[in-house]
């Protein structure tokens, strides 16, 4: 039977992704911070998949240890890693200067480090096994910097290189590495980062619906079992990841445009 660990699975896409494999019948090991939050999760989907169905661990993915020790547990219970998915992350938006010191690391902490801590956990038995997937979940910021996310966005580049790198060393083992770039994406998180989104990056993001967390995890279920390496969400990411180089400049030059007449105000 499938084993898959979602770090970040209380919630958002994690519990989106969650819902989806234990639909299928796979254990699902599911990472997270809140343990009270975890319990609900873990009730609701025993409700139609059985109380074994799901494991959860409380663990915050910026300790490394905290981390290798929950997923250690969760593969003495369920079996070998198959499939880990990296969900877990936190965003505070915020313009570079007034950013606090730790606001920032906790974000490099959390979305980059968390990630390699939870691949670290799975990656050698995986290349042992010849077998396994890893997702990594970066973010369209991870394709282009935005205005007051530095932090977020160089925590979300720097998984993509991380993914490059990996992928190259993990495919002669057996290993498929992917990493995904979503939209903004309807989550609990979403909702407390716009109370702090600076108006510059209101305008540069648009009005764009955010997508249901559920579409943004099927898609990503979808390109797990195609065994794709990127995942791009819409024509604008994926003209970004596909011809960044290309398309940036004009960006840049028109968001600079948008936040200039911000600055002069009306």
């Amino acid at each position: 039977m499938t084993h898959v660990i979602i770090t970040g699975g209380s919630s958002g896409i994690g519990l989106a992704l969650a819902r989806i494999y234990a639909f299928r019948g796979a254990r699902v090991s599911l990472l997270a911070r809140t343990l009270s939050v975890l319990e609900a999760v873990q009730d609701e989907l025993a409700k139609g998949h059985g109380p074994g169905a799901v494991r959860i661990e409380s663990a915050d993915v910026a300790d490394e240890s905290q981390t290798v020790a929950a997923i250690r547990r969760c593969e003495d219970a369920f079996g070998a890693c198959d499939i880990l998915i990296t969900s877990a992350g936190v965003v505070e938006p915020g313009p570079f200067e007034t950013l606090s010191s730790d606001a920032f690391d906790r974000q490099l902490h959390t979305n980059f480090s968390g990630s390699v801590h939870a691949v670290r956990a799975v990656y050698a038995g995986m290349k042992e096994r010849r077998a396994g997937r890893i997702m990594l979940i970066s973010s369209g910021a991870g394709l282009i910097g935005i205005y007051g996310y530095t932090a977020y966005s160089a925590s979300k580049f720097a998984l993509h290189g991380f993914a490059e790198a990996l992928r190259s060393e993990a495919t002669p083992h057996g290993v498929r590495i992917s990493v995904c770039f979503p939209p903004d994406t309807e989550t609990p998180q979403f909702a407390r980062e716009l109370e702090h989104r600076p108006p510059e990056a209101s305008v540069i993001m648009g009005r764009v619906s955010p997508w249901p967390s559920e579409a943004v995890a099927g898609r990503i279920v979808r390109a797990i079992d195609r065994g794709d390496f990127e995942v791009f969400f819409g024509w604008t990411l994926l003209a970004l990841g596909r011809f960044g180089s290309t398309v940036k400049p004009f960006l840049n030059w028109w968001f600079d445009r948008a936040i200039r007449r911000i600055s002069r105000g009306p």
